[in-house]
């Protein structure tokens, strides 16, 4: 197969490219130097992606590596899948199968045609997980056509994301197949209404799960894979070491195998990337017989749900005794320190400390992965097809299969375990971007590292290997989450991690209560203020209990406690909370500190709330220079006090400095969040009413006018703000003087 369109690469310096026709079999995606000597960690790769509107490259291109050059059988299969896609849409397909039986290469396959053959918009949502999903989904409706300011109010909560995604998928000027690899969770997929039918494509699931009610709903045609027959799977391993035997040799193999595309690959790669000896498959066959009977020994299940694990260990376990025997035995703990984390791509700036040194868990493992040891390791599992690499986001990457990682995790001796949670968290915690990092850079980072938390924070649960830390990297990773503004998603991993401490390490332990207090300023965003409230008094009781009333981490459960509780109505409380956590604040982070800073911010606008108006303007300029001496004139911060200040000069009646200040609020506004973001458009509605308190009657309509259809189409007509904006430009707009 030929790809349909230019695979756009990107390189600089000596770097090259090497693209293939067929099915995008990749031998490497970039050499920094000549072939043969290129590092993999010696110059990171540095320039993202060329963007494509908002949606990242990894949207139009599978996010998979090596496939094979021939699609053995999957025939018939194909024709019914050719069908649908080439029909008027409408329809969604469900491949189903046990791990490794090659769903996603059909779907790669499909997609490859359908765009070639069909003129088919090609789109590739991975959706293991909660967080990739959430965020392929919203670039698909980035690459559909949104707005930015849409993507950020979906993104944000502020409008049903699946609605504003399925919105711009109907009706796309395009037909368009959608591919949702790896649904092994479908009420992921449920409990956010992603999966729909539209007339305007074709949808394409694969997944493990084959009893879904999803999968019996109308519209929905199921498929299931199984392992290939004999002679094709003979093939397969011919195919990928054409040397190595006959062809009864490869029916031998294929069948020990049992015939499963997953196990064939990884046998063809070890066959065909022998570094000392040179086993034909005759030999292979009696040496999977061996390790058959070490595995059964040693308790892995051989039917039922493990049995592509079986397989599949057989293959790699082969594969790294065989690059252990050639020197290279820290591939062994190289993959095992993958296992823990999840089966999404992993960048190679996350393995980068690794391959510096100062990873003391690495060390004490035997043997150990010495920081010269992770180049070469991390080669040969690339040579052998145990990993892949990808680019995704404008980030380099490696990726493994579920069932290869499943299957290796379990086969981790308990004496590492522990060393390679630790290295694992050690890593993990090392690539995240500080906490504000706004860049489009940052957050792509933390899309990809978000799935990894997760996978460390479940695997960790799994062998009682859940510590503080790993809490606090799963609570901040939720918190960079939410800084990205994908509302839902950071609640989910805040929750996650909250559940699991509480689990592992108790209620009062101090990691337990900020995984916990971090679920609160998501639900704040999310409007759902009695819920917060419910979730933060007790986290703020048992941290005053176990913390005491100055720590740093009371004082923020005390803040988010607050800012719920003042939009509840209850000032009085919300005030008492406030002057705690100011007084707090002030003596253990000083007067100069944002936290300080923002908190004073708080309580002018807590004090508009409760009119109190002595000594207002003053405190607001105050507080103003302040935070531009300390933190510059372009902080957000520094932003928020001005805007405190013109609100308090518009209820004082000095509408032309308030509407002076309000244009210096809303540019700092719209250089820190973008046109469109709903806090812009709060300031907007202010600028108006400034305008209309001095008499400004067609400036005032003509803001509110653009809040009004600004909100309509970030947050929908039914949303709160966008009624109030709709009534005040009714308002206004009743008021202007009728034209000539």
């Amino acid at each position: 197969m030929s790809v349909p369109r230019p695979m756009r690469g990107h390189a600089s310096g000596s770097a090259r490219i090497y693209q293939t026709g067929g099915d995008q079999y990749i031998e490497e995606h970039v050499h920094h130097y000549a072939p043969g000597s290129a590092p993999l960690f010696g110059h990171p790769w540095t320039g993202p992606a060329e963007p494509r509107g908002t949606a990242p490259d990894s949207v139009r291109m599978p996010l998979v590596g090596r496939t094979p050059g021939v699609l053995r059988d999957r025939t018939d299969l194909m024709e019914r899948l050719r069908a649908a896609v080439a029909g008027p849409g409408g329809g969604i397909q469900v491949l189903h199968g046990m791990g490794g039986c090659g769903k996603t290469a059909v779907a790669q396959a499909l997609f490859t045609e359908a765009v070639r053959d069909h003129g088919r918009v090609g789109l590739w949502v991975n959706a293991s997980e909660r967080v990739s999903l959430r965020a392929g989904m919203l670039a698909v409706a980035g690459d559909r056509g949104a707005a930015d300011g849409e993507l950020a109010a979906a993104a944000g909560g502020q409008r049903a994301a699946a609605d504003l995604v399925w919105h711009h998928l109907d009706h796309s000027a395009q037909p368009w197949l959608l591919v949702l690899d790896n649904a092994d969770d479908p009420a992921i997929l449920e409990e956010g209404a992603w999966l729909r039918p539209s007339p305007s494509g074709t949808v394409l699931v694969t997944t493990r799960h084959a009893a879904s009610p999803l999968w019996h709903t109308p519209g929905v045609s199921s498929h299931r894979l199984g392992v290939l027959p004999l002679e094709d799977a003979a093939l397969v391993l011919r195919d990928l070491a054409p040397d190595a035997g006959t062809r009864e040799s490869a029916r031998k193999v294929a069948r020990r195998l049992g015939c499963l595309p997953l196990a064939l690959t990884l046998a063809g790669a070890h066959l065909a990337h022998q570094l000392l000896e040179s086993w034909s498959m005759d030999e292979y066959d009696r040496k999977l017989s061996e390790e058959s009977t070490a595995l059964v020994d040693r308790g892995a299940p051989a039917t039922g749900g493990g049995h592509s694990r079986h397989l599949v260990g057989r293959t790699w376990q082969l594969s790294l005794d065989g690059l252990a025997e050639g020197g290279l035995p820290e591939a062994t703990a190289l993959l095992r320190l993958l296992s823990f984390w999840a089966a999404d791509p992993v960048p190679l700036s996350l393995l980068m400390p690794a391959a510096q040194g100062g990873i003391d868990e690495l060390d004490r493992l035997d043997p150990p992965l010495t920081a010269g040891r992770v180049e070469p390791a991390l080669r040969a599992l690339l040579d052998h097809s145990l990993i892949d690499l990808v680019e995704t986001d404008g980030h380099r990457c490696v990726k493994a299969h579920g069932v290869l990682l499943d299957s290796v995790a379990t086969g981790v001796p308990d004496a590492e375990r522990e060393l390679l949670a630790g290295a694992a968290g050690r890593l993990l915690r090392a690539a995240l971007p500080r906490e504000g990092a706004a860049s489009p850079r940052a957050r792509s980072q933390v899309r990809l590292l978000a799935p990894h938390a997760t996978g460390l924070l479940h695997r960790s649960h799994r062998h009682g290997l859940v510590t503080a830390e790993s809490v606090r990297i799963a609570a901040r990773v939720a918190r960079l989450v939410y800084e990205a503004g994908d509302w839902t998603a950071a609640l989910a991993l805040a929750s996650t991690a909250a559940k699991t401490a509480a689990e592992h390490l108790g209620d009062e332990d101090p990691a337990t209560v900020e995984a916990r207090s971090g679920q609160g300023p998501v639900l704040f965003r999310l409007g759902r203020y009695a819920e917060a409230a419910d979730l933060l008094r007790p986290v703020h009781q048992d941290a005053l209990r176990t913390l005491g009333p100055h720590d740093a981490r009371t004082l923020d459960a005390a803040y988010e406690l607050q800012r719920v509780l003042h939009r509840l109505g209850d000032l009085a409380q919300a005030r008492t909370l406030l002057e705690t956590v100011l007084d707090g604040r002030r003596h253990t982070l000083g007067e100069d500190h944002v936290a300080t800073l923002k908190t004073r911010c708080e309580m002018l606008e807590l004090r508009l709330a409760q009119d109190e108006f002595d000594g207002y303007t003053t405190a607001a300029e105050e507080l103003a220079g302040d935070c531009e001496r300390r933190l510059g004139p372009d902080h957000l911060v520094t932003v928020w006090a001005r805007d405190a200040l013109a609100r308090g000069l518009l209820r004082s009646g000095r509408g032309a400095e308030a509407e002076d200040l309000f244009r210096r609020v809303l540019a700092g506004q719209r250089a820190g969040y973008g046109d469109d973001h709903p806090l812009v458009l709060g300031v907007l509605i202010q600028l108006s009413r400034a305008q209309h308190a001095q008499g400004k009657r067609e400036q005032a309509a003509d803001s509110a006018r653009e809040v009004a259809e600004q909100r309509a189409a970030i947050l929908g007509e039914e949303h709160p703000e966008t009624v109030a904006a709709r009534a005040w430009y009714a308002e206004v707009r009743a008021e202007r003087p009728a034209g000539p």
